[in-house]
C-alpha cells in the first residue's frame, strides 16, 4: 500500500521530532553509528548494511548520505512504518517487512551473501531475552568475519544504583536540551490515527498480536548474550545516560 510523498514527509517529519524527547543525542547517535559502518566498510567498494527495526527510514537516510555506495536493507514489522519510509526515503534502502527473530525471518531478507555491519536503533530493547539470543546467533552467522553488530539503544546498567544515575543523567540532559517540549509517542500515534490517507495501514498494524513490550534487558546481559553467540569483544563506544552504542565484533 503507497503512500503520497507529502503525507510521508509530513508525519516522518513529526516523527523525527518526536523522537527527540526519547533518544538523547539523537543525531550524534545517528553520526556515531555511521561512524562505526564507515570504519568497518573502508575499502569495500559496496557495503552491505542490515538496519534492524527501521521505523520510517530515518537511519537508512542518514546512511545513505555518509555512504552513498552501501545496499542497505531495512527491516521492519510495522507496515505503517515502512510505507512511510518506502515514500520519504525511497533510495536508502530496500524496505522488508518482517518479525524480528520470528522463526525464518532471515529468509525474507533477501541477502546474496555476507553483510559488513548490522545496525539497529532503539529497537532490540522490545525482544525477550531467549529470542535475542537466538538473533544474535542467526546475525552473527549473517555476517562476515570483521563485520560489526551495532546496537545504538536504550539499556540499563546493571545494579539498581547505577542504573537510577545514569537514567538521571540522561533525564537532566534532554531537559537541558528542551527534549521534553516535543510531542509523544501516543500523542503522534494518535494523530495519526486521524490521517485519512493511513487508515488502513493503522488498522493492518492493530491485528492481534502486534505488540510492544520493554523488555529491559540490561547492558551487561547484551554483553554476555554477544559473547554466548560467538562474537568477539562487545563494548559501547558512546554513552549519554542510559542511552549507548553498543558494538560487537563478528570473529
Amino acid at each position: 500500500m503507497s503512500v503520497s510523498m507529502s503525507t510521508a514527509q509530513l508525519w516522518v517529519d513529526r516523527w523525527e521530532q518526536q523522537q527527540q524527547r526519547y533518544a538523547i543525542d539523537r543525531e550524534e547517535r545517528f553520526t556515531v553509528v555511521a561512524d562505526v559502518v564507515e570504519h568497518v566498510t573502508a575499502g569495500h567498494e559496496t557495503p552491505c548494511v542490515l538496519d534492524l527495526g527501521c521505523g520510517p527510514g530515518s537511519l537508512p537516510a542518514r546512511l545513505i548520505e555518509r555512504l552513498p555506495q552501501a545496499e542497505i536493507v531495512a527491516v521492519d514489522m510495522d507496515p505503517l512504518l515502512l510505507a512511510l519510509a518506502r515514500a520519504r526515503h525511497p533510495d536508502a534502502a530496500r524496505y522488508v517487512e518482517a518479525v524480528i527473530g520470528e522463526e525464518g525471518w532471515t529468509s525474507a531478507l533477501g541477502l546474496q551473501g555476507p553483510i559488513d555491519a548490522v545496525v539497529s536503533t532503539t529497537a532490540l530493547h522490545y525482544l525477550p531475552e531467549g529470542i535475542l539470543r537466538s538473533t544474535y546467533t542467526e546475525l552473527r552467522a549473517l555476517l562476515r568475519p570483521g563485520g560489526v553488530l551495532i546496537n545504538a539503544d536504550h539499556l540499563s546498567q546493571d545494579g539498581a544504583g547505577f542504573a537510577e544515575i545514569a537514567e538521571f543523567v540522561g533525564v537532566r540532559r534532554a531537559e537541558r536540551r528542551h527534549a521534553f517540549d516535543h510531542e509523544d509517542w501516543e500523542t503522534w500515534w494518535s494523530a495519526v490515527e486521524s490521517e485519512p490517507e493511513l487508515t488502513e495501514l493503522c488498522a493492518e498494524r492493530r491485528k492481534p498480536g502486534f505488540v510492544h513490550a520493554d523488555c529491559a534487558v540490561t547492558l551487561g546481559r547484551h554483553v554476555e548474550l554477544l559473547a554466548e553467540a560467538g562474537f568477539g569483544h562487545a563494548s559501547p563506544v558512546w554513552q549519554v545516560g542510559n542511552s549507548y552504542v553498543l558494538v560487537a565484533i563478528r570473529q
